[in-house]
């Protein structure tokens, strides 16, 4: 072997792949002797280096793993390597320079950089006119991490990292690799142990599963423009959200799943003619494991791989614009599985998440918590919310398990959890970090939205950061589904002693801003199907269901279905398989997705059903306890100088005649929507799409309306003129 500066340490640390600061070794370096440069290139037989002349510089073994030392001129130079036979030309990466930035550094130190999408990751770039991928990655407490992928036959001996320690991240930039190169990350943790090879946290796509990689992508062209949103309070505009598991709504042939383009075109066409105004997708990011729908991710930052490359997601998010519908995403900051490829003891240690289990690991779902109280991790996932606001554009974010964030003992036995700094049971570090990411949301994507699926009672869900609250815009009204899903569930003879069910939501409607849904949630794990927990004869559960939607849709907050609710899907969903669009060929079925379309024009279209949804002055009771004939009558009120709505719902199969109802205005009144109406396949009860009101006084008005009222319905009437 040849002489060299090298202290033998150095030497056999890289011949073993445990070298911490390769720069320090590899690449050009001056010394006594003069300028040398070396490479170690495990599999290579010899190794010159290229003069910018032409002429050839051979480099001598500095150890039979493929370390090669040697003379080098001054000025540029490539490496000439013969892998026995086969030989490439290529530059040297250990002679470039450090590549983040003093800003980056700073912000990635402080916990404050807000585009670490466009920080960490892989990304394609020119450094010094050369061509290639820079990987960054946060690894703080790793001895040593290198890129690895068929470039370098996946051997981490090749491509260490340079470790930019004021902020625990470590960079490389790969010269002439390029998009679609399939990348993983080898740490050596604090011990000197080879971890398993772990995925890129940050990046922008990920190999369908069951494989693991991380792909580079073309992050310079993945980036959907976002949708004009309209100014204005949100809680003024209709909302009608259609929830959907983009692998199930509908398969391909040979049941394989719809790509994102496929998907799109049939999707989009449908969603507008059903009227709703936005989408919502369970979680698209990259998750290991079908059968958690998304609510189990790893890559916070990668659509899934199943459907195709990012930029067609992201073309998807624009022609949902393009026809007016909005995108929401589902989006789980509470807890990540414990995949060894993924996010766990990433580089050895508790890195993302809580060291102590009590507080680390949450036993309903076998998952690991994140330590959302770590700046860098805080960092990271609220880099990730802004990466699919910005970068793909989507209108908002429903964030997933809120409840589970805000309680330390959430669904813990005394002893099995942590207090917080004062001695409760509230999540202070979650709770900040909620706080923060809806001011940064606010600040940096004004219109987009934060959903929280949040079912206890914590106050202020909805309420501005600034006040004290967590900053989200609408909350879902979990008490509400599974109220009104117990009542709708009963016999009818026995409702009259569950009436409470279906009024007790308006005794807390504007605690929050709520969105009413009836989700995925309820059609899983043998809940059986909406229209499966319907009582009565196949008639009644039509019946039942067409009123309780019309009840929904009528009812203050914003609405959100998961998808196959509008066809009656009588099946439970499987996410292995197509909804049964078949179904249709039912005039009964097909009466309920036209019911579904008219409530959606409905809603949309009368100012009384959506522009008060938050505000106590757009409802007022009618008839509210009329337990024993299962009767509730409300008005819906809108802006001064809108026409009021009258929502009548009769939730027995016994026909109530003559049935009086005060109404604050004489004149005649129109039945705008009948869920008895024989084109939804009801029997076409009702008023004959009209009805005179009389000045009898009734309900605190003068004036009132005696209704015929079909059994298992529910009526809308507005005042003509």
């Amino acid at each position: 072997m040849a002489e060299t500066t090298l202290p033998p340490e150095a030497i056999h640390a890289l011949a073993e792949g445990r070298h911490g600061d390769p720069f320090a070794a590899l690449g050009p370096h001056d010394t006594p002797a003069g300028r040398v440069v070396r490479t170690m290139l495990p599999g290579a037989t010899a190794v010159s280096a290229v003069a910018e002349n032409g002429t050839l510089h051979p480099l001598t073994p500095l150890h039979a793993t493929g370390l090669f030392e040697g003379p080098v001129p001054a000025g540029n130079y490539r490496l000439h390597i013969d892998w026995g036979g086969v030989v490439q030309e290529a530059e040297d990466i250990y002679a470039f320079g450090p590549l983040l930035g003093e800003l980056d550094i700073h912000l990635l130190k402080e916990g404050t950089h807000q585009d670490i999408a466009r920080c960490l990751g892989a990304h394609p770039m020119e450094v010094e006119g050369v061509p290639g991928v820079r990987f960054a990655v946060w690894a703080p407490n790793a001895k040593r991490v290198s890129v690895v992928g068929d470039f370098n036959s996946w051997d981490g001996r090749r491509n260490p990292m340079r470790l930019r320690q004021e902020c625990g991240v470590w960079e490389i930039f790969i010269p002439r690799l390029g998009v679609g190169a399939v990348y993983k990350f080898e740490l050596l943790d604090p011990n000197g142990s080879i971890l398993p090879l772990k995925a890129d946290p940050v990046a922008w796509q990920a190999e369908p599963a069951p494989a693991t990689g991380s792909i580079v992508a073309d992050t310079a062209a993945i980036r959907a423009a976002p949708r004009e949103i309209p100014p204005g309070d949100p809680a003024t505009r209709p909302m009608a959200v259609y929830e959907v598991h983009a692998g199930s709504w509908m398969r391909g042939e040979g049941n394989a799943p719809l790509s994102w383009e496929e998907l799109g075109d049939k999707l989009i066409p449908y969603v507008r003619e059903m009227g709703f105004t936005h989408v919502e997708f369970l979680p698209v990011m990259a998750h290991p494991f079908g059968g958690s729908w998304g609510y189990q991710p790893l890559g916070q930052f990668a659509p899934q791989g199943d459907f195709g490359p990012p930029e067609h997601f992201a073309r998807l998010v624009e022609r949902f614009h393009e026809a007016g519908i909005g995108v929401i995403l589902d989006w789980v900051p509470a807890h990540f599985p414990t995949d060894t490829h993924g996010l766990a003891r990433f580089d050895g240690t508790a890195l993302y998440e809580h060291a102590d289990p009590r507080e680390g690991f949450h036993q309903d779902w076998n998952t690991l918590i994140y330590n959302l109280g770590r700046r860098e991790v805080r960092n990271f996932m609220i880099g990730s919310a802004l990466h699919w606001l910005e970068h793909y554009g989507v209108d908002a974010l429903r964030v997933d398990a809120v409840a589970s964030m805000l309680y330390r003992d959430y669904s813990r036995k005394h002893g099995e959890w942590v207090p917080n700094i004062h001695g409760g049971r509230e999540n202070l570090e979650n709770i900040s970090f909620l706080q923060e990411l809806s001011n940064v949301v606010a600040e940096r994507c004004p219109g987009r939205l934060l959903i929280a699926e949040e079912s206890t009672a914590f106050p202020g869900v909805t309420r501005k950061a600034s006040e004290g609250g967590l900053g989200f815009d609408f909350k879902w009204n979990m008490g509400w589904m599974h109220d009104t899903l117990h009542y709708m569930e009963r016999d009818p003879i026995y409702r009259q002693y569950q009436h409470g069910s279906m009024t007790f939501g308006m005794v807390y409607a504007y605690s929050e801003r709520f969105m009413l849904p009836l989700s995925h949630d309820e059609v899983v794990h043998g809940k059986g199907s909406l229209i499966g927990k319907m009582p009565g004869d196949e008639w009644q559960k039509f019946a039942n269901l067409r009123a309780y939607l019309a009840f929904m849709w009528t009812h203050p907050g914003k609405k959100l279905l998961f998808m196959g609710g509008e066809i009656a899907q009588v099946r439970e969903w499987n996410h292995d398989r197509s909804l049964d669009w078949h179904l249709l060929d039912d005039p009964r079925h097909a009466g309920l997705q036209r019911l579904l379309r008219d409530l959606n024009r409905l809603y949309a279209t009368l100012p009384a059903l959506h522009a008060l949804d938050c505000d106590p002055a757009g409802f007022r009771w009618v008839v509210m306890d009329d337990a024993v004939n299962s009767v509730l009558a409300f008005l819906r009120l809108g802006p001064e100088g809108s026409a009021p709505a009258l929502v009548v719902c009769n939730l027995t199969p016994v026909n109530r005649t003559a049935y009086r109802l005060g109404v604050p205005l004489d004149g005649a009144w129109r039945e705008v929507f009948n869920s008895d109406a024989a084109i939804y396949g009801g029997a076409n009860g009702g008023n004959g799409g009209r009805v005179q009101a009389q000045a009898i006084a009734s309900h605190d008005f003068e004036a009132s309306l005696a209704l015929e009222l079909p059994g298992l319905s529910t009526l809308v009437l507005t005042p003509e003129g």
